[in-house]
């Protein structure tokens, strides 16, 4: 039976990007630079093994970029002129992925200058990021182009908020043309990482506006809630400590995120709203037993869908020699 849905869902993931790979293609540089993409993916391999948390944050940060004015690296630039870009909105402060994408765009640079994207950059490193945690391999197409325009209030306006529930949710992605499935199974990127307690104080001590430990979300599981305001999140107002997002399993790529979920173990509003959904329930119960392939080929169809928002090819936007910088013209 599960030889059966695998085989379908690679037909799946074989549609869904073939849609993608009309404006974009596989091997974009295989002539312009031959050895980018394995520069990229080495400094990924030997890096992310020292430092494991930053796997996560490169793939929230790809994520964060397509969201806001598609995928063409524009939550990489830097404030200019009084004007706050992206990177300054509260959804992005957490990143810390910025100067590791850096160095990986000066060797690309050193070897063929010019040439490379930073989208492009930023959507392989993501991908290779997932790999190295024990995740899917998928072929990512490349051509992106990078935008000149950043601006930190459509960060707040359209990055997804982890207080959000499912109605919102959905709508948030279907504005970027995904859909349900997308959601569910982009959703699963949470299996690895980290959440601050002040993005999930709130079902912890104020749910209703009540106050105090008794005012805690009611979907969230009581014993789980009590541990993480022992343990984790103390006081209400705590903005620093950092709590696992799949207790136990976070460093690796899998399944367990899921199985969180189902016991009501999800730390985000945003996680626990999956299951009040039918259909996106079923998507999650129909993963969660199963092989890791089957989660790992659907997470990567929708990788690939997501990977294409709005993207700029051909003469659209730049190609930046600095990430954090437009080129001077």
């Amino acid at each position: 039976m599960a030889r059966i849905a695998l085989a379908a869902l690679l037909v799946v993931v074989a549609v869904l990007a073939g849609g993608a790979r009309a404006q974009l293609m596989e091997g974009f540089y295989a002539h312009s630079c031959p050895p980018a993409e394995k520069i990229i993916k080495d400094y990924v391999m030997e890096h992310i093994p020292r430092v494991p948390g930053i796997a996560a944050t490169l793939l929230r940060t790809h994520f964060h970029d397509c969201f806001v004015r598609g995928c063409d690296a524009s939550v990489l630039l830097n404030a200019t002129g009084g004007n706050e870009a992206e990177k300054d909105a509260a959804p992005n402060l957490t990143l810390r992925s910025f100067g590791f994408i850096d160095r990986i765009k000066a060797i690309v640079e050193k070897e063929c200058p010019g040439v490379v994207s930073c989208a492009d950059i930023l959507a392989l490193a993501a991908r290779d990021s997932v790999v190295v945690t024990g995740g899917p391999f998928w072929s990512v197409p490349t051509g992106r182009r990078d935008g000149t325009v950043s601006i930190k209030q459509e960060a707040l306006d359209q990055i997804p908020a982890p207080t959000m529930n499912f109605t919102e949710l959905l709508q948030s992605f279907q504005n970027k043309s995904l859909n349900l499935a997308d959601l569910v199974w982009l959703s699963g990127a949470h299996t690895i990482g980290i959440g601050h307690c002040n993005s999930f104080s709130e079902r912890l001590y104020n749910f209703t506006g009540r106050g105090g430990p008794g005012d805690a979300d009611p979907s969230l599981d009581p014993a789980y809630a009590a541990n993480l305001r022992r343990t984790k999140c103390p006081t209400p107002t705590d903005n620093t400590t950092i709590v696992e997002m799949d207790p136990g399993s976070f460093r690796t790529f899998d399944l367990s995120y899921y199985r969180g979920v189902l016991k009501r173990r999800g730390l985000f509003q945003s996680d626990a709203a999956l299951i009040t959904d039918a259909a996106a329930k079923a998507d999650i119960l129909s993963v969660v037993n199963g092989p890791p392939e089957l989660f790992f080929q659907v997470f990567a169809a929708s990788m690939v869908k997501m990977g294409a928002i709005e993207v700029k090819t051909g003469s659209e936007g730049e190609i930046r020699k600095h990430c954090a910088v437009v080129n001077k013209h």
